[in-house]
């Protein structure tokens, strides 16, 4: 009967486990040095190697002849715990036998000896299944066990495991298995087996299976249905990724908002029956490897890909800015969550890479706020003078963009009191402005809003403290007793903190523009005058 490669290689001595050196070397030296403990906790994801280090130690207390900590894979002991031929090591799968009376049956037996071995080694699997009564009788036993008996609990999720049992147990954490230690390991049973296995082919492996072991023996021996050779297409084509030059693709097309090459590339993979959940969330790793690339000085050490892809990849990030991979994995994230919702994964995921590939096409506050900030800064590069010249550069723009800046134009005619000579255009705002004001009501949660604004800009609030606010159709306009706080806003990024706070309280997007009183003059008082004088010449004037 054929075996799994997984089964067929599954460590027998601690030598043999990978990517846990940290756990290994520390068992090995409590045995040697005799200082063996009676419970212990395996944390950690599937596949990491917890049951399998679980049963070598079992076989390391009671082997006959150990070897450094390792058993020697030859004595009695160790050939019949191998072949599950001996009572005194048991095995629980706690998902399935989780109730009070097969955790009680365990603590019975435990008090008598061992009948072949030294000790009498328990290892419960999946212990947080356990029910709150099986925790109950189990912790008795842990907290005076006989001297003979060990137990080994293992565990994907610890935080489900109460606290009176964890503080009993000595405690190791299980990491995920690197790329590079899986992948060399698979290259050395493939060399056992006679698979001819290219090393793009192991990489992949390496890297669908997450850090586990086990699942990637698994798709290895998937890969063997066919033949002998294992190549990098047979490895995609069976764990359903799609190709790396696919993504590769779709990425570009993103950065030079190509739409209809995303869409072929989208076409082509379905056609290929990739599942499209799976090649946005392959997508949204490539982004957060791009990002790590902007991000860090050497992103090599958290990048599990060949030198080849990373060259890629570097080459790639230096066509974007990082606030914009940001978005683009924000916007990939929502679309992977609404997919659970939709009808067609396709359909969702040919719409997002279309918003991906047009901007204006978005209409997030995010999405708004940088396009609005990206027209500021093409208005503040050309020292516009007239609407003639603001005209032509609107021309230049993407026609599909032309809507937006018209629609955004007022965002820049706000709020302005320089000092200088004001152009045509600011004439024309502060003509627009002076006729709001003859409507304009007072705003009664303008207070609300400067709390608000207090979290964007410590600053800008204060620099508000003690104004009032008016609101004219589109506009609010503000009346403030500090000249600081108009200065502050001809900053467009304080601006667009101001507009932020006063949406998150409104729920509408307004224009800003001052608030101006008309100042009265003040008559003169010929009485107060006259008295004034004769204070002067040293007349006392008195009431009568």
């Amino acid at each position: 009967m054929y075996q799994a490669l997984y089964r067929k290689w599954r460590p027998k001595s601690f030598s043999d486990v990978i990517g846990q050196p940290h756990i290994t070397k520390t068992l090995q030296n409590e045995i040697t040095s005799n200082r063996i403990g009676h419970a212990y906790l395996f944390i950690g994801s599937r596949g990491t190697g917890k049951t399998t280090c679980a049963k070598i130690f079992a076989k390391a207390v009671n082997c006959l002849e150990p070897k450094g900590g390792n058993p020697c894979e030859k004595c009695e002991i160790c050939l019949d715990i191998e072949d599950s031929k001996i009572m005194d090591v048991v095995e629980l799968d706690a998902a399935s036998n989780n109730g009070v009376n097969d955790i009680r049956g365990i603590c019975e037996s435990a008090g008598f000896t061992a009948a072949k071995a030294k000790y009498r080694v328990y290892i419960i699997d999946e212990v947080h299944m356990l029910s709150a009564g099986a925790f109950n009788a189990l912790l008795k036993t842990l907290e005076e066990p006989p001297a003979h008996v060990i137990f080994i609990l293992a565990t994907t999720e610890a935080h489900k495991i109460p606290v009176t049992i964890l503080s009993r147990c000595q405690k190791f954490e299980f990491h995920k298995i690197p790329v590079e230690d899986i992948a060399k390991r698979l290259n050395f049973i493939a060399n056992q087996e006679n698979i001819e296995l290219e090393p793009k082919a192991g990489t992949l492996i390496a890297r669908v299976s997450d850090g586990a072991m086990r699942d990637a023996l698994t798709i290895l021996d998937k890969c063997l249905g066919d033949g002998k050779a294992v190549t990098l297409q047979k490895v995609e084509k069976t764990v359903g990724v799609a190709s790396r030059e696919y993504l590769l693709n779709i990425c570009e097309a993103i950065f030079q908002q190509k739409a209809d090459v995303a869409l072929d590339a989208v076409d082509k993979l379905n056609k290929d029956s990739k599942d499209m959940v799976l090649i946005c969330e392959e997508l949204i790793g490539l982004f957060r490897d791009i990002m790590l690339v902007k991000s860090m000085n050497e992103p090599r050490t958290l990048l599990n890909i060949a030198d080849e892809d990373f060259q890629q990849l570097y080459e790639l990030s230096k066509k974007t800015e990082l606030s914009k991979v940001i978005d683009i994995m924000d916007t990939l994230e929502s679309s992977l969550e609404r997919m659970t919702k939709v009808c067609s994964f396709k359909i969702e995921f040919e719409m997002c890479l279309v918003r991906l590939c047009s901007p204006e096409l978005s209409f997030t506050e995010k999405s708004i706020i940088n396009r609005l900030e990206k027209l500021e800064k093409i208005i503040a590069d050309k020292n516009f003078g007239s609407r003639e010249k603001l005209e032509s550069v609107k021309q230049k723009l993407n026609p599909l963009k032309t809507a937006h800046v018209e629609k955004d134009l007022s965002q820049f005619e706000d709020i302005s009191t320089k000092t200088n000579e004001p152009s045509a255009l600011e004439k024309q705002a502060f003509f627009e402005m002076d006729e709001l004001q003859k409507n304009a009501q007072k705003m009664t949660n303008w207070q609300t809003v400067l709390d608000v604004l207090k979290e964007y800009s410590q600053t800008v609030a204060i620099a508000f403290k003690g104004s009032t606010a008016y609101i004219s159709g589109q506009f609010v306009l503000i009346d403030a007793p500090k000249e600081m706080a108009f200065e502050l806003l001809r900053k467009s990024s304080q601006r667009d903190k101001l507009r932020r706070a006063i949406m998150e309280v409104t729920g509408k997007s307004y224009k800003l523009g001052p608030y101006k009183k008309e100042k009265k003059q003040k008559k003169d008082d010929p009485l107060k005058k006259l008295a004034e004088l004769a204070k002067d010449l040293g007349v006392n004037v008195t009431a009568e």
